[in-house]
């Protein structure tokens, strides 16, 4: 319910689930039809009941129904859970759901951690404790192997570098620095130990198993709880099929980079994301230190400054390092088997949250929990409260198969066990009639000459030429004569509030005819000016220049450039008219979206906060009434009862002397009696008059709460999603003294000719 509920409102959910049944997230039927659980019900469950399968699927259904409407819901709902957010089942290491590749791990972290000396050091610890976990070799962070790949990783790092692991192979063997601390790299790890170190990375390379690590979606924190239109997403990362070793080393590369997408995002106090786990144990137990360990508390530490949530499952309380969870400020407890975990689960509350209750109220109360009943405890309550919770949205079909998750994706429309990787920057193939991204360029220029290799053409002084240095050279590959522009921009709006200077690189082809460069068919391309050189690389072929370009040739192209820049080159940005937001420059339309989300949760959330307050200033007043009106019941009561009991005494002992043939008695004796009797009537008027107040207070304490409920529906909405807002597109233009030309001149871009015969960039 709880990820089901951050999902309709437009939360983001990353779910770790070592046991393989949080895919059952994606089970949502609107329509509550039996045809879509059939495919989901246990066969076996159905035989044992003597049902076919269609029996017990429509029998689920009717469940199902019955179960939401209980509970106020409807396949309305479940159409909006649905529609609010796409669930996604991840499988790294198989191909069952999404796989993720673990490589990009090891590429070099964001600024913001390599700025901060603490974070760097946990991410350079985790990252090499996992490797070394999945490995089986000694983990200890004293120990060489520990020191020497945290030092090779650091030195990468530091440089801006990423590390592949066929490069950290090569590092380990020949690593980049000669010392180890004070001592020779030598003696404290002989180049006889690196090798080995280096043969059993190998060899986990070339694991058929570790393929599979290789294979799919980068790990990458943001692409996981979004999707490209900023929509949220349920990420369900299955890790139910791999070892322990496996697990410890893909988690603790996970939480990392989870660590670091956290810093990098700025404070808020609306919830912006929530991390569940569903089993937390074995990755944060009391006293040993896996690579899971640290990164935790990192998380329990400051996750919450940053908008992220935190929410851990266990069903295992003695395995848990409660001091780490002592940063928890909500507890659910549920029913336990054993008194020992009644027992460690008191210890550790108390400890965690001292003054919450006494340690046998806890006791007696979890003792007497039911089905589906939980303890809560928030830090913000004064008391432990216990609720139960609400039938769950989506069908809760038990453990997913690999089969089933196989058709869950297919059912999804993902293209599971596909190897995706990361495009790479953008080129130009010199083909007509447009030019295209690196990644689908197909050229087919005039052949060169069989023998030699083409020479360099001649190009007069005045004309610049700069070359994109190849990916590899020799037979095969070839330059193409390519134009190319570079000038920075300044883009200035007082409306927009923009001010920035932009790199614009843009290449195009050159051709023979009457517009031979026209800037509106080029492409921009990701390369810094800095790494083009003055020379070629020898042995790489030169395709001939389709004309012969000159000086004033190279003018004529640089007035076009700017003519284009003025022209179709302005900075296009985003804006939200109801917040006056305008993305800023590098933003892309998703990071925009998200953070006009995040301040509309904000604001929806600094509405209801002022709501509670109102309201409870009234409700404190009407708590205050009641508590005097109970009071005064309780007085009433009382007294009603004392005088009940004393009418009874006297007029019981006035008949009783005359029965027993004492002295009759007196008027006035009989008429104390009956005024007590009369007494009684009175004093229970005002025990009825005390009730009914008390009634008429709780009725405008029930009132008052409908209406703020009422209220803070209507804030609340349907929730925030950041796909559905609508967002205008507002230019910038420069003007010519906003242009400062770079360069302008020829581009020699390498190319390479495949098995196919087609050209593709090899920059």
């Amino acid at each position: 319910g709880l990820i089901e509920e951050a999902a309709i409102d437009g939360i983001p959910v990353l779910a770790i689930d070592p046991k393989g049944d949080l895919g059952n997230l994606a089970l949502a039927f609107p329509d509550l039809a039996p045809a879509d659980f059939e495919p989901w019900v246990d066969a076996r469950e159905a035989e044992r009941q003597g049902l076919s399968v269609g029996d017990y699927a429509a029998r689920q259904a009717e469940q199902w129904r019955a179960g939401l409407e209980s509970w106020g819901q409807s396949g309305e709902r479940v159409r909006r859970y649905r529609e609010a957010a796409e669930v996604t089942v991840y499988t790294p290491g198989s191909s069952a759901g999404r796989p993720i590749s673990v490589l990009r791990s090891f590429a070099a972290p964001p600024a913001a951690v390599l700025a901060d000396p603490d974070l760097l050091a946990e991410r350079l610890g985790t990252t090499v404790t996992g490797l070394l976990t999945l490995l089986g070799a000694d983990a200890d962070p004293l120990g060489r192997e520990h020191i020497l790949l945290t030092a090779v990783l650091d030195h990468a790092w530091r440089a801006g570098q990423d590390l592949g692991l066929a490069e950290l192979i090569h590092a380990v063997q020949q690593p980049p620095m000669k010392r180890l601390g004070v001592m020779d790299l030598d003696t404290v790890f002989p180049a006889k130990d690196r090798l080995k170190l280096a043969l059993g990375l190998n060899a986990l390379v070339a694991s058929p198993t570790f393929e599979a690590w290789t294979l799919g979606e980068p790990l990458d924190v943001q692409s996981l709880l979004y999707d490209p239109q900023g929509r949220a997403r349920v990420a369900v990362v299955s890790i139910a099929h791999l070892s322990d070793a496996e697990r410890m080393f893909f988690l603790s590369l996970l939480l990392s980079e989870v660590v670091a997408w956290t810093r990098s995002q700025t404070g808020t106090s609306s919830l912006r994301a929530l991390v569940y786990i569903d089993e937390l144990f074995g990755f944060l137990p009391p006293v040993s230190e896996p690579p899971t360990k640290r990164p935790l508390l990192t998380l329990l530490k400051q996750a919450r400054a940053f908008g992220v949530g935190l929410a851990l499952s266990t069903q295992n309380p003695v395995d848990i390092d409660y001091k780490a969870l002592s940063n928890a400020g909500t507890w659910f407890v549920g029913r336990l088997q054993t008194e020992r975990d009644k027992a460690r689960l008191v210890e550790g509350l108390t400890a965690a949250a001292p003054g919450a209750a006494s340690p046998a109220e806890l006791a007696d109360t979890i003792g007497r929990l039911g089905k589906r009943t939980f303890l809560l405890h928030n830090v913000h309550e004064k008391a432990p409260v216990v609720f139960r919770t609400r039938w769950a949205l989506s069908y809760l079909a038990g453990p997913l198969s690999r089969e089933q998750i196989r058709r869950l994706s297919q059912d999804a429309g993902s293209e599971a066990g596909e190897a995706v990787t990361a495009s790479p920057a953008a080129a130009v193939a010199p083909s007509a009639p447009a030019l295209a991204p690196a990644t689908t360029a197909v050229v087919s220029p005039t052949p060169l000459p069989a023998g030699a290799p083409a020479g360099r053409p001649f190009l007069p002084p005045d004309v610049p030429q700069l070359f994109f240095p190849p990916r590899s050279g020799g037979p095969g590959a070839a330059y193409f004569p390519l134009v190319l522009a570079v000038a920075d921009v300044h883009y200035s709006s007082k409306t927009y509030g923009v001010e920035a200077t932009e790199r614009v690189l843009r290449l195009t082809e050159l051709r023979d005819g009457l517009v031979p460069v026209d800037w509106s068919e080029g492409e921009p391309v990701d390369v810094p000016l800095e790494r083009l050189v003055t020379d070629p690389q020898p042995g790489v072929a030169f395709q001939p220049l389709p004309v012969d370009p000159s000086g004033r040739d190279v003018k004529g192209w640089a007035d076009l450039f700017q003519r284009w820049l003025r022209g179709e080159g302005a900075l296009t940005l985003h804006r939200y008219a109801p917040l006056k937001l305008v993305s800023g420059v590098g933003e892309s339309e998703r990071e925009f979206r998200l953070r006009c989300a995040q301040r509309l949760r904000e604001e929806r959330d600094a509405a209801k906060q002022k709501l509670r307050q109102k309201y409870g200033s009234r409700r404190a007043t009407l708590e205050r009434r009641r508590l005097t009106q109970a009071q005064a019941l309780e007085r009433e009561t009382q007294q009603a009862q004392h005088r009940s009991l004393d009418a009874v005494v006297s007029v019981g002992g006035t008949l009783l002397g005359a029965f027993l043939g004492k002295r009759a008695p007196s008027a006035t004796r009989i008429g104390t009696a009956v005024r007590r009797t009369t007494s009684i009537s009175k004093e229970r008027g005002d025990v009825e008059r005390a009730r009914q107040a008390l009634a008429q207070t709780d009725a405008e304490l029930a009132r008052l709460d409908a209406e703020l409920e009422r209220e803070l529906a209507a804030v609340a909405g349907d929730g925030v999603h950041a796909e559905a807002l609508e967002l205008e597109s507002v230019s910038v233009r420069p003007t010519s003294r906003d242009v400062a030309l770079r360069f302008v001149g020829v581009a020699w871009v390498p190319f390479v000719q495949g098995a196919s015969g087609r050209w593709e960039p090899a920059y």
